[in-house]
């Protein structure tokens, strides 16, 4: 789940990678991810009623991401 501020809105705004069309919104970052949870939670029942798959979770952060060698791999500065 990735949480931010979003000037335009003027509201924290969250959202699932993983569900394409899964975000909500919140006046503090803790609305938002109650808010997310609810909508993730509508989106699977949506998704079982018309007998879609649910997605497989994809997306990971860089940080938690391992090398060949057993390390994390982090961004490189150039990148950031």
């Amino acid at each position: 789940i990735n949480i931010f501020y979003s000037q335009e809105d003027e509201c924290y705004i969250a959202d699932i990678s993983d569900f394409e069309m899964c975000s909500a919104h919140g006046v503090t970052p803790q609305e938002a991810l109650e808010q997310v949870l609810i909508a993730k939670d509508a989106c699977i029942a949506v998704m079982h009623e018309k007998g879609l798959p649910i997605p497989k979770p994809r997306y990971r952060p860089a940080i938690y991401q391992l090398s060949a060698y057993g390390r994390p791999v982090l961004p490189h500065p150039t990148d950031l």
